[in-house]
């Protein structure tokens, strides 16, 4: 492997990078939690500006957000996670690759997933915040599954994304040169590469067919309830008491979702919609599942955005949260 080409290298090991780096052999809130720690403790003894960016200085506000968050943590749904990354990763590799050996410790993944998320001790905050203020030496000496087990893969990971980023940064230069040549070519009929500026997409409100059934563009505050009362207001279709107890409040004809062929992608949400007045309408929060076609080709046919309609956010502040103040700024109501 040492003699094959960079970029063949590259291709090799471009997976175990993503195993370590997101990482997708260890999906787990307790295992990000260690991680974290792991890395702060090292990176806090080097020089600012040779730490890893997400652990300088002017990142730590960040950091301690996320390290000290308080969501509640699930045992049941963190082994959950935890199983079927680990017997991803263990496929992936093979039960004969030495560090999937290493982090199954001769367990099956459930097995050492239960281990991992019942034995640590990081759900807790505050032990999370005393831990993070101390030392290389006072992790280890913790012994911590989750905590040692991000020791056991910090050392590869960290080696794999070096070589990721090394290559990273060669795109990052060639970029311009590249982006020049394919206009060069295309002209502009194609997208241009996301850049983190602001981006319009434009589409049309209207709904789509499936299944030989027309569903419609808009859903209602009616709808909201009659879904809920076909399932026996169970999970996932389960109301909040709130919502039960102000339902006699509502214009139940208010729209609350609706749908549109705008081009959108992950990373969508939160955008705003507006109409052809400039007047803001709704917010993009979701796509059908026709959309996943998006990451390749556009289509209109049933691909579709899901937004939450502004009527709906107004007619929910005003008389189901009792914000009126709130409601009367956002549309600029004078007294």
């Amino acid at each position: 492997m040492k003699n094959a080409p960079l970029y063949n290298y590259l291709e090799m090991e471009a997976p175990r990078y993503t195993a370590y780096r997101e990482p997708r052999a260890f999906v787990s809130n307790l295992f990000k939690y260690a991680r974290l720690l792991v890395r702060a403790v090292d990176e806090r003894a080097k020089p600012n500006g040779e730490r890893i960016p997400e652990f300088r200085d002017s990142a730590r506000e960040s950091l301690e957000l996320e390290l000290f968050s308080t969501e509640p943590i699930y045992d049941d749904y963190e082994i959950l996670r935890l199983t079927d990354s680990l017997t991803d990763f263990a496929s992936q590799f093979g039960a004969d690759d030495p560090l999937v050996q290493k982090v199954l410790a001769g367990k099956s993944p459930h097995a050492r997933a239960v281990e991992l998320a019942t034995g640590t001790r990081l759900k807790d905050v505050a032990i999370r915040k005393d831990l993070y203020h101390k030392d290389a030496a006072a992790l280890q000496a913790a012994h911590d599954p989750m905590i040692d087990l991000a020791r056991l893969v910090n050392g590869p990971a960290r080696d794999a994304r070096k070589v990721y980023d090394s290559q990273e940064e060669i795109k990052k230069q060639a970029y311009s040169e590249i982006a020049k040549a394919r206009f060069a070519i295309e002209g502009a009929s194609s997208y241009p590469d996301a850049t983190f500026t602001l981006r319009l997409s434009y589409g049309t409100v209207r709904g789509y067919g499936q299944d030989g059934k027309q569903i419609p563009a808009f859903t209602d505050f009616a709808g909201l309830y009659q879904r809920s009362a076909e399932h026996d207001n169970k999970p996932p279709f389960d109301l909040p008491k709130r919502w039960v107890d102000k339902k006699a409040n509502l214009n139940l004809a208010t729209h609350f979702n609706f749908v549109s062929d705008a081009d959108i992608i992950g990373g969508n949400s939160g955008s705003p919609v507006v109409n052809k007045a400039n007047e803001f309408v709704g917010i993009i929060f979701d796509e059908n599942i026709q959309s996943l076609v998006l990451d390749w080709i556009y289509t209109d046919t049933q691909a579709r955005a899901v937004s939450v309609d502004s009527s709906a956010i107004t007619e929910a502040l005003r008389n189901v949260y009792n914000a009126g103040a709130l409601t009367d700024e956002l549309e600029s109501v004078k007294k």
